[in-house]
């Protein structure tokens, strides 16, 4: 068998056009480009007054069934369906998040796409790329210094340090920091309190980054942020320090979407990160609006499955960012769909049409909760060398039977050119279907009915259960009139479910939820389901483990 190229491999080949030829072929002035090297650019936040009249490109939103250990693809798609929408002669650009380091050490990998469907320059976009990620962790651990620093000054704003919710962040899987003690060693050492590590894309700010659309907007948000409580049980803000100017100095270049490309010089923008186990999973306002303005079609996706990323990116960020979306493509792949019909990893390559038959329940529950939203939609198949034909004519039959769009995409192996059929589908969908989009849920509802409406029509669920904490939770958030805020799910990414073991399209099952807090400043109520964890730990082997870098300085096995 001839060798197949890894993926570092085939972006290592690239043959990249300069950040400022991408620009320039995008319409934008030399002024509101700053090169960040040779082949990655900030963009000025001027571009968006400028084009303010331009008419708004299509923004298609790439989802996916629920992941599994096989992978899907989704970033893959995203990147060939962009390329493929530019091999047939339209104009698309292509938008983001940007890839965490813990992952990418860990065992989950970039974000870049793969194959002959990626982002380059990879090795940078999945290390420290522009240093978003770092400014995040920076003005993250900045507030909890200010915060620590008022309390050993007086504490002023009577801060109860049992009631402190801000916490600390880095960029990495650490497990062994969830739970810390800080201010040990004396007087002059602080005040000795609990408290903890996230990683850094479940920071809040964050989520503030993403979902901000100028300046102004993110100092008012972060202004919003609660740190924690005093020992009346007040909020206490962001704005009572008054600190929000050094945090907002701190993200300003932060703030500019980033310009890269992808293998076939299709322009991507890339900024922004948040998961969407723990956070709403969604690349940023900004970038996207901006995509809009440049292109006659945007792609970008969500994190994780249509349950997660899509149901936040359509509850949550489509009412920050003034968005209407214009169709969602559902990546399906015949190994996840197996997976989820019962069958193990390691057995993945043989065929198996009566298990993919049983795991298509799970992609028939993701179409139901589209329409839900009153969005034209298309499955796209992402091909795998070991689909056999009879699997994807099994797939691709029962899409026709129920009526739903379907393409098959060969972009992992064949770039844009294998995306043109899912390209013409996905632009003919778009001006042929009604798109009646609709959010799920009104904002001036209860949260827990917000709740409720989510785990019934998303997930499948029968209803939700609050535990005693959750519940006087509850109450508080009504108390300090958050209540009309979207609610942001923190749920696993493996299952309709809150349980990761019931794949496929589990039934009879009841949400519950253990915790609920308030991100005021980024503007949702986080709900805290089964065990997710907004730290998680590094695998028994991490992709670290397999990294290097040649004597010429060129990165060694990243994927």
């Amino acid at each position: 068998m001839s060798h197949v190229p890894s993926d570092i491999e085939i972006a290592q080949e690239a043959k990249m056009k300069k950040a400022l030829e991408i620009a320039e072929d995008l319409g934008i002035e030399e002024a509101d480009i700053e090169p960040y090297g040779h082949y990655k650019a900030k963009l000025s936040l001027d571009i968006l007054e400028k084009k303010e009249r331009d008419k708004d490109g299509k923004i298609i939103l790439v989802t996916a069934i629920n992941p599994t250990p096989a992978g899907e693809g989704k970033s893959t798609v995203t990147v060939g369906l962009g390329q493929a929408l530019n091999y047939t002669g339209r104009k698309a650009v292509v938008a983001l998040r940007e890839p965490s380091l813990g992952p990418t050490m860990g065992m989950k990998g970039g974000a870049c796409g793969g194959g002959f469907s990626q982002v380059v320059p990879m090795e940078d976009i999945n290390l420290h790329f522009t240093g978003d990620i770092h400014a995040i962790t920076t003005a993250h651990n900045a507030l909890t210094a200010l915060i620590d620093n008022h309390i050993h000054r007086g504490n002023e704003l009577n801060l109860d340090v049992r009631k402190l919710t801000w916490k600390r962040v880095m960029d990495m899987n650490d497990r062994s920091l969830r739970h810390i003690v800080a201010g040990l060693g004396g007087p002059l050492q602080g005040v000795p309190h609990e408290s903890g590590f996230d990683i850094t894309v479940a920071s809040e700010i964050m989520a503030i980054l993403c979902l901000s659309d100028s300046i102004d907007d993110l100092r008012k948000r972060l202004k919003k942020i609660v740190i924690g409580y005093d020992f009346s049980d007040h909020p206490v803000t962001v704005a009572d320090l008054k600190v929000e100017g050094a945090l907002t100095l701190l993200l300003k270049d932060a703030l500019k979407p980033n310009l890269v490309q992808t293998l076939e010089n299709t322009p991507a923008l890339i900024h922004g990160g948040p998961f969407a186990n723990i956070a709403h999973g969604c690349n940023s306002v900004l970038a996207t609006k901006m995509a809009a303005k440049l292109g006659d079609y945007v792609v970008t996706e969500a994190g994780f499955g249509a349950d997660l990323g899509a149901e936040k990116f359509l509850n949550i960020k489509t009412r920050a960012g003034k968005i209407k979306p214009s169709l969602v493509v559902v990546v399906a792949t015949i190994r996840a769909l197996k997976m989820h019909g019962g069958v193990p990893k390691d057995e993945l390559k043989e065929e198996n049409i009566d298990a993919m038959k049983k795991g298509l329940a799970n992609l028939e529950k993701h179409i139901e909760s589209i329409k839900t939203f009153g969005l034209p939609h298309v499955v796209a198949i992402n091909k795998f060398v070991h689909d056999t034909e009879a699997e994807i004519a099994t797939l691709t039959d029962f899409c026709n039977s129920k009526g739903i769009n379907v393409e098959l995409a060969e972009v992992w192996e064949k770039g844009g050119a294998g995306g043109k059929q899912l390209a013409d589908k996905v632009v003919n969908v778009i001006e042929e279907e009604q798109n009646n989009f609709r959010h799920l849920y009104d904002l001036e509802t209860a949260p827990e009915e917000k709740i409720n409406t989510i785990a019934k029509n998303i997930y499948g669920a029968q209803g939700v259960d609050f535990s005693a904490q959750a519940a006087k939770q509850l109450e508080q958030l009504k108390k300090h009139g958050w209540s009309s805020l979207p609610v942001c799910m923190a749920k696993t990414q493996y299952s309709l479910s809150d349980d990761p073991v019931k794949v496929g399209r589990p039934s009879n099952f009841r949400i519950t939820v253990r915790e609920l807090k308030v991100s005021a400043g980024a503007g949702f109520i986080v709900a805290l389901t089964g065990n997710v964890m907004t730290m998680p730990g590094l695998p028994k082997h991490p992709g670290a483990l397999d990294m290097d870098v040649s004597s010429e300085g060129k990165a060694v096995g990243l994927f």
